[in-house]
């Protein structure tokens, strides 16, 4: 998808699937740009302190430059933050990190040149992506450290990915025929003092939720007619009494995946098998019973973590911003990450409580004494020396705790550093990095999940199974075989997981 960077809205999905980015031609769009440079320069000229361009930073902001100095004290910002450390970012999350920051400065409040935009622009068009470092940063006075490294790469310093290779950035610059950029009174400070590296990991990170969170909802259909469940706790009337959002919409999900099902019970049935059947109680486990309730609350949060990360991507981040109708530049705080950060920790909860459910879901069923005749450990083979699911079940269960275990939220961990001056932060970088990791964890658990809800067709017949359940089942067959004799399963986890995180299966 290719997207026009402007001062018009650009929603969630539109960053996520961005693909190529172009910059507004328009005179109107062009002139905003020069008035915001125009006015800092007018005021820079008047002699007035500028923070960040005319004074040092945080702490060092009593201290006053001459104009002359502007342009070396813009370098030495992004040179004294490359400090950066942990493993490099991937080229999908620096290309977000760079558009997000491109749609912040594009607006007309934070003083940069066309010259720049254009810059950047084109990194974007090549795919040279700055090699960004994932920690550094405590998510104010923005994502300082990692946006450093956009900085560095625009002016021919450090490393970039390029053509899935990292390589010294002028080695590619001067393969492209491109002259290093140099920097304008305030321009490194626009591209550094914002929450663009935050963000641009959630816009990925939480795509990623939404796909394992369908993908989630598959199994649970599966698993439904696995365990023969009451469809009872599905029914409309269940979710119209209780009406959020979230849990109607799950559990019309399920509802349709589950159309045709011919295992499934409604509730006269189970009324009139109370007495014959040793299989039913009255009622299923809360794992499954209580599907729509607890992954509700998911798609809620999913939902608004996504309208704040949409507003984060079309909002001004830096500081100071310049307003050319009132003729006066404001300090502010809009480099704070609360907003991203409460988004992280939201979805961190939310992610944990899906772990724990799958951990149970899972454990049901293996288990012979609850899993409703599919037998032990999920075993095709009657001979006793193979073993079936048993360790794919602990180590679903190990990574349910890894999983669990990132829940604690980041935000309430702040920070005071730069000598008091940025004494409350937001942690938000921190707390998207935290969701990442559960998101890849939980996705290797739910791909553990679907193997060991097909090999449960398997085992009761896949004829017997609705239309949905049997597609589910060809495409997990169709790059794992049954398991009829002890194998390694760990590739078959892997390309299973990667299917998940891409929404190959909802």
């Amino acid at each position: 998808m290719t997207i026009t960077v402007s001062d018009s809205f650009i929603p969630f999905d539109s960053v996520a699937n961005a693909t190529a980015v172009l910059l507004d031609g328009s005179a109107i769009f062009q002139n905003r740009i020069k008035a915001a440079e125009a006015l800092l320069l007018k005021e820079i000229s008047d002699g007035n302190p500028i923070y960040g361009v005319t004074t040092g930073y945080g702490e060092s902001g009593k201290n006053y430059l001459v104009y002359e100095d502007a342009q070396t004290l813009q370098v030495n910002l992004y040179r004294f933050h490359g400090c950066g450390v942990g493993e490099i970012l991937t080229t999908k999350e620096i290309f977000n990190i760079m558009l997000v920051r491109l749609i912040s400065i594009s607006k007309g409040f934070s003083g940069v040149s066309i010259e720049l935009l254009e810059s950047m622009l084109k990194f974007l068009e090549l795919g040279i992506m700055p090699a960004i470092p994932s920690k550094g940063s405590v998510g104010a006075s923005g994502d300082l450290t990692p946006l450093s490294y956009i900085a560095a790469a625009l002016a021919g310093e450090r490393e970039v990915i390029y053509n899935e290779q990292l390589r010294p950035t002028m080695e590619v610059l001067n393969e492209c025929g491109i002259k290093p950029y140099t920097f304008k009174p305030k321009e490194a400070l626009a591209i550094m003092n914002g929450t663009s590296v935050m963000t641009g990991i959630l816009v990925v990170q939480a795509t990623y939720f939404e796909n394992l969170l369908n993908g989630l909802e598959s199994f649970a259909a599966g698993l439904f007619e696995a365990m023969e469940a009451d469809t009872t706790a599905i029914e409309p009337f269940v979710q119209q009494v209780k009406p959020f959002a979230g849990q109607i919409k799950c559990a019309a999900n399920l509802r349709q995946k589950l159309d045709g099902a011919t295992l499934v019970h409604d509730r006269l049935t189970r009324y009139k098998s109370f007495f014959d059947s040793e299989h039913h109680n009255i009622q299923d486990r809360y794992s499954i019973r209580c599907i729509p309730q607890i992954l509700g609350v998911a798609w809620d949060t999913l939902e608004q973590a996504k309208r704040w990360i949409e507003t984060e991507i079309n909002s001004v981040s830096d500081n100071p911003l310049i307003n050319c109708d009132e003729q006066i530049i404001y300090t502010g705080c809009n480099f704070y990450g609360g907003y991203m950060a409460q988004a992280a920790d939201t979805l961190k909860i939310s992610l944990a409580n899906m772990a724990d459910l799958l951990d149970k879901q899972f454990a049901i069923l293996v288990d012979d004494k609850f899993n409703r005749g599919i037998g032990e450990n999920l075993k095709l083979s009657k001979e006793p020396y193979h073993h079936g699911f048993k360790a794919m079940q602990i180590t679903l269960s190990s990574l349910s705790a890894d999983v669990m275990m990132r829940m604690l939220p980041s935000s309430v961990f702040s920070r005071s550093t730069e000598s008091m001056n940025q004494d409350k932060v937001s942690m938000g970088t921190t707390g998207a990095l935290g969701l990442k990791g559960g998101i890849d964890e939980f996705a290797s658990m739910l791909a553990i999940a679907m193997l060991g809800v097909a090999q449960a067709m398997d085992i009761k017949g896949i004829e017997k199974f609705s239309k949905f359940s049997t597609n589910l089942h060809a495409q997990i067959r169709a790059i794992s075989a049954p398991l009829m004799e002890d194998r390694r399963l760990d590739g078959d986890i892997s390309t299973l997981k990667d299917m998940l995180l891409n929404g190959d299966f909802r």
